[in-house]
């Protein structure tokens, strides 16, 4: 025999959390067949001397539900080892769909997700109405990486109840079991599971909260037990239990969680992170985690490897000074005509003297959380960061630019002003707005080793004008088992995150482990100068549209079904990527 493949001589990491052996891998038609000396010839032999070499990373929280419409590439994702993404998160998504509730459908990813409307608009090649005529759709088209959907809450209340599916209005009888039969034909087709949102800041860009934010506990109970008795399938919930309203809801939130939970006996996933206004949320959330998968419920938490952070700039969704009339005077303007009108001496000074103006409210996608955030500037600024050409996501209190301003003798603001305008106004400022409110990330580190966590949040294909996080693959292995001062984590239990305990998750029993048999997804990974860069601003989206990317070092090569996707850190021209359907 003859390998299509041969990886020489790497340190091979199973996936199943033991200790690593040196050896080589042989593969042949996308599988991997001989693990050990391999003698046998190969067409291809790639040297991993030096280098560790890991199953294709499992990414379980993403947002390309729009992006695979015209995306090839599926960066960045693709960039940082991972092979198969999961989308459809947080409820959102475009099927089903019916051609009146297109622009609708777009106007809620637009303001939940961060993704241009004019993008979406131009971008998506509509083709579909039922989820699995999407699948179909998006399976035909060509892509680097592997791709699983999830079933979502929101476009399936839309087509079941049209005009009347707004968070102000509870589904009838009729509604919900047209919504059970939506859900059944969703998984019928292929979904991975259901997903559903219930957070107060994931608003539409009309600035109402999403159709299902307050969908009631039959309506969630009786989608969710759609799912009892499947083979596969899985619940993934976002909720911030209601945060930004008057008194404690956790507990009556929960019990709804729980119940829902319970209705779809099914393996659940929650998202996990440490808010700054409910320091203490995430240790209760764990507890009753805890509580549930002692009674035998399959519970876990989603967790992030850092701060999840949201990046402030004037190419940015955000920043300080979006909410000063003067600024947007000039907001629509080109970058480099902005920054030579902000340049001047007389706008900065008239800038800065003014009172910001309030952002949210009716016909606004931005949440209350940005006017809190601007009201209290002087003390938020004591959270952001410049990350610097080799980015430092963990710098502590000294290294802020409040810090900075104190050290400076100049307010916060102008501080803020200048910072924004250095690069020639490509200047981004990170704001690890959760995870890191004692500077710190030794709670990150209790959620990363819990027993029910998994990795997740990345968000990839989402929030492109203030998020980035796509890179946690690359961030956990480097980071949490290399450059951190203390509580690192061997190496072996991060890759076990990255791939077979997602795969398990999932129910894939093709992927996430180096055996003989699996899938060739395979990462080699030249470990020693694994590194990241600093995000970047790139104009490549539909209509002009504008997103961060990122740049990894050290991923010698990444196969997606035996086929090279990625070469010494930049994407090939090959196309392995499918759906990944479920029955």
């Amino acid at each position: 025999m003859t390998f299509d493949v041969k990886i020489r001589n790497g340190l091979v990491f199973d996936g199943d959390g033991g200790e690593p052996r040196r050896a080589d891998i042989g593969v042949k038609a996308g599988r991997i067949a001989e693990i050990g000396a391999c003698a046998a010839q190969a067409d291809r032999v790639i040297d991993a001397e030096g280098a560790i070499v890991t199953p294709g990373f499992i990414d379980l929280h993403t947002h390309y539900d729009g992006q695979i419409s015209w995306d090839e590439e599926m960066r960045p994702s693709v960039n940082f080892g991972v092979t198969t993404v999961l989308m459809g998160n947080c409820g959102v998504g475009f099927a089903p769909v019916r051609p009146a509730d297109h622009d609708r459908l777009i106007r809620l990813m637009e303001g939940v997700e961060d993704i241009p409307g004019t993008a979406l608009h131009e971008g998506i090649r509509w083709g579909w109405e039922s989820f699995g005529e999407y699948l179909s759709a998006i399976d035909a088209l060509p892509h680097t990486i592997d791709f699983a959907a999830m079933a979502v809450h929101d476009p399936i209340r839309v087509y079941a109840m049209g005009e009347r599916a707004t968070f102000r209005e509870q589904a009838r009888e009729d509604d919900i079991r047209l919504m059970q039969g939506l859900l059944k034909e969703a998984l019928d087709a292929g979904a991975a599971g259901f997903s559903i949102g219930r957070s107060d800041i994931h608003r539409t860009a009309d600035g109402d909260w999403t159709p299902s934010s307050e969908a009631g506990r039959e309506e969630l109970v009786a989608l969710a037990s759609v799912m009892r008795g499947r083979k596969h399938g899985v619940l993934q919930i976002v909720n911030d239990f209601n945060l930004e309203r008057p008194g404690d809801q956790f507990g009556e939130e929960f019990a709804l969680v729980e119940a829902f939970a319970r209705a779809g006996g099914r393996p659940t996933s929650i998202s996990l992170m440490q808010r700054d206004f409910a320091p203490d949320q995430w240790k209760r959330i764990l507890k009753e985690t805890e509580r549930l998968n002692a009674d035998g419920v399959d519970f876990r938490v989603q967790v992030a490897p850092r701060g999840i952070g949201v990046f402030n700039g004037l190419q940015c969704t955000m920043h300080p000074l979006m909410a000063r009339p003067l600024y947007q005077m000039i907001k629509d303007k080109p970058l480099d005509e902005r920054v030579r009108i902000m340049r001047d001496p007389d706008f900065k000074r008239r800038c800065l003297a003014e009172a910001p103006v309030k952002l949210a409210g009716p016909g606004s996608s931005v949440p209350p959380i940005v006017d809190a955030l601007i009201a209290g500037i002087g003390l938020v600024a004591n959270k952001f960061y410049r990350l610097g050409e080799a980015p430092d996501y963990d710098q502590g209190a000294d290294g802020s630019l409040g810090a900075e301003a104190r050290r400076d003798g100049v307010s916060v603001m102008e501080k803020l002003y200048d910072v924004m305008l250095e690069r020639d106004g490509k200047q981004l400022i990170y704001f690890p707005i959760y995870n890191y409110t004692e500077f710190s990330y030794d709670n990150v580190h209790k959620m990363l080793t819990h027993p029910n966590a998994m990795l997740g949040l990345s968000d990839g294909g989402a929030h492109v004008g203030t998020i980035c996080d796509a890179s946690f693959p690359a961030y956990l292995l480097s980071y949490w088992t290399r450059d951190r001062a203390d509580h690192r984590i061997p190496l072996a239990r991060p890759v076990q995150m990255l791939t077979a305990d997602a795969a398990d998750y999932l129910a894939l029993g093709d992927r996430g482990r180096l055996k003989v048999g699996m899938r060739a997804d395979i990462n080699v990974i030249a470990y020693e100068r694994l590194r990241l860069e600093s995000p970047r601003m790139v104009k490549d989206l539909p209509a002009g549209g504008q997103r961060l990317l990122q740049d990894a070092h050290g991923f010698r090569s990444t196969l997606v079904n035996g086929v090279e996707v990625v070469h010494n850190d930049q994407v090939t021209d090959a196309r392995p990527g499918r759906l990944v359907r479920f029955d």
